[in-house]
């Protein structure tokens, strides 16, 4: 499987302000979203951002919001992102046959998200860098099990450069300054 842009969209799982600060190593996961959802956005791949019930969780964190800034967040109170209708639609509009699962908890909404969008047909690819959860074995439990489900795992970094396929693409010099800050 190789990854081509305008194939990519994102599908971001909500990384809230009231839970993302009680994940394991959630400053570094932070840190790799930021570079991840950047990097995305200069290669002009959508990204779908999610949120599991706002009001009780918060908005987005904030490093993240910023750089989003406009886009459509799509709330839900179901676990997998992909019981949203909506969601669903706009995948589906974008035409792409590969999405990029990054957010949060492992073992939860990202782990059914991915299911799901196995089930409807799309190749997912698991930023492992990108993902946590509260406890250390529900995430390592989860990256088995996701992988084992056909979901393809990989770091932003090696994410990024696959989509870029040379130094000669226009976003390298972009692309390799957000990596070698991580």
């Amino acid at each position: 499987m190789r990854l081509f842009p305008d194939q990519t969209a994102m599908l971001l799982v909500d990384v809230q302000e009231r839970l993302f600060g009680h994940i394991q190593d959630h400053a570094f996961i932070e840190k790799h979203l930021v570079a991840l959802i950047q990097g995305l956005q200069h290669l002009e791949i959508p990204i779908l951002c999610n949120q599991q019930y706002t009001q009780g969780l918060g908005d987005t964190i904030a490093s993240l919001r910023a750089v989003l800034q406009e886009k459509t967040v799509y709330e839900k109170r179901t676990f997998s992102c992909c019981q949203n209708d909506d969601v669903m639609m706009q995948l589906k509009a974008f035409n792409v046959k590969s999405v990029v699962v990054a957010g949060v908890e492992s073992h939860v909404c990202v782990l059914q998200s991915v299911r799901d969008l196995i089930e409807a047909g799309f190749e997912v690819i698991l930023c492992t860098d990108a993902i946590g959860s509260r406890k250390h074995n529900d995430h390592a439990i989860a990256l088995r099990r996701m992988e084992k489900e056909g979901a393809w795992l990989c770091t932003t970094e090696s994410l990024l450069f696959e989509l870029l396929q040379g130094a000669s693409h226009p976003q390298f010099k972009m692309i390799s300054a957000l990596v070698k800050a991580l």
